[in-house]
């Protein structure tokens, strides 16, 4: 029988959020485009824009090496391309914006509503800057390499452990350019290339060991960190908005999916990610074999990514509720890219590499985050897994493919 005291809260979850709207809206316009794109034949469209080949051919020119910096802001998600790029900075700056002003449409909020995004996209920026300052050279014409780790990594998480201020923010810039950077240099060169590994497997062996480095560096030299409490900071934080507990329901679960594709730099936001995917869809549009580095399988990409981000959701889902956040992302950036970029974008491989990664990804990151010291951020434990889970399952999926 219902009660009067139950019917506010059925308005209460009958009415969505113009966010809620948003998502569904924009996530069905998506699935829409993807479908008509993969029927079209995209041999025959006009290129309207330089493809992966003409940028890394045109290194070390201005334009080129130009764009292969915006694209390093990209990369994590495996999408290489400028307009991915800026359609990430411009949707977590939309997301800022609203966190501040304490929007109801912001989404989860940006850098887990710490209010350090602008002192987080600064160290990141400055430490990609650094990176492909110092070591831009090794990138030839036939030469991949991860000048992209900073950006994805230890800057932006000593500003999470430390705090903003302009010397957490510098000095996590500067590690990340001489100790990241290089770490992924040696893995992927000196293990994954003789070895014939997937290299996002020496991305995040670099950035973990890098890290683990960096963290022991501010243990025992605290003053690379600390100095900065004294300082006023040059703006309040903002106050945590209020908030209800979720639904855990079909719509958090869209949001959260969409979350997951911006969770790798830090920001973990719907608006960034749409800009991401936005930013993506348009380089594949005006040019197939631009984005995620020529390969043509951007849109298999984007959709296995998006699958192993929902089983993971999914599957995990009473982790969600237990512990407020999950790494459910995990393979999106890790397993599942590199299956499809290895084997191709088979409904065979993208349902494989999908499950095994939401499956075995995240508990074994949490697993290993529970034996990480306190003074080290536990995205450590989150690389680590991507390396651990990459290397078991990317063999598992040539074996079954090749039966």
């Amino acid at each position: 029988m219902e009660t009067t005291s139950e019917k506010p809260q059925q308005r209460l979850h009958a009415a969505r959020s113009p966010l809620d709207i948003a998502i569904i809206v924009l996530m069905l316009g998506a699935i829409l485009l993807v479908i008509w794109l993969s029927f079209t034949n995209r041999s025959s469209w006009p290129a309207h824009w330089p493809d992966y080949s003409h940028m890394v051919s045109n290194l070390p020119g201005p334009s080129a090496w130009l764009r292969w910096v915006l694209g390093d802001i990209s990369e994590v998600a495996f999408y290489k391309h400028e307009f991915a790029s800026l359609g990430l900075l411009a949707g977590a700056y939309l997301a800022y914006r609203a966190n501040r002003t304490g929007k109801a449409w912001q989404g989860f909020s940006i850098c887990y509503g710490s209010g350090l995004w602008p002192w987080l996209v600064t160290s990141s920026l400055l430490g990609l800057l650094l990176s492909n300052l110092i070591w831009g050279w090794t990138v030839t014409a036939t030469s991949w390499q991860p000048t992209f780790a900073a950006f994805v990594s230890l800057p932006a998480a000593m500003v999470l452990m430390f705090g903003g201020g302009w010397k957490v923010t510098i000095n996590g810039a500067i590690m990340g350019a001489l100790l990241v950077t290089p770490a992924c240099l040696l893995f992927v060169n000196y293990v994954c290339n003789p070895l014939g590994l997937p290299v996002v497997i020496g991305n995040v062996s670099g950035m973990a060991v890098a890290s683990v480095i960096a963290f022991l560096l501010c243990r025992y030299l605290p003053f690379l960190v600390k100095s900065q409490a004294d300082a006023k900071p040059s703006e309040p934080p903002p106050a945590p908005a209020a908030t209800k507990t979720p639904d855990y329901g079909v719509v958090w679960s869209l949001r959260r999916v969409l979350a997951d594709f911006s969770e790798a730099p830090f920001f973990g936001n719907e608006w960034a990610s749409l800009g991401l995917i936005a930013g993506a869809l348009l380089a594949y549009a005006l040019s197939p074999l631009s984005p995620a580095y020529g390969s043509g399988l951007l849109l298999q990409l984007i959709g296995a990514q998006a699958l192993t981000s929902a089983l993971g959701v999914v599957i995990w889902r009473r982790q969600w509720m237990l512990r407020g956040w999950y790494p459910t992302y995990i393979p999106l950036v890790s397993v599942v890219p590199a299956a499809v970029l290895t084997y191709g974008g088979s409904w065979q491989v993208i349902a494989s590499s999908a499950l095994l990664g939401a499956l075995i990804a995240p508990p074994l990151a949490c697993a290993i985050a529970k034996r990480l010291p306190a003074d080290m951020h536990g995205f450590i434990a989150n690389v680590l897994s991507m390396a651990i889970s990459t290397l078991l399952i990317i063999p598992s999926i040539g074996l079954l493919i090749a039966e």
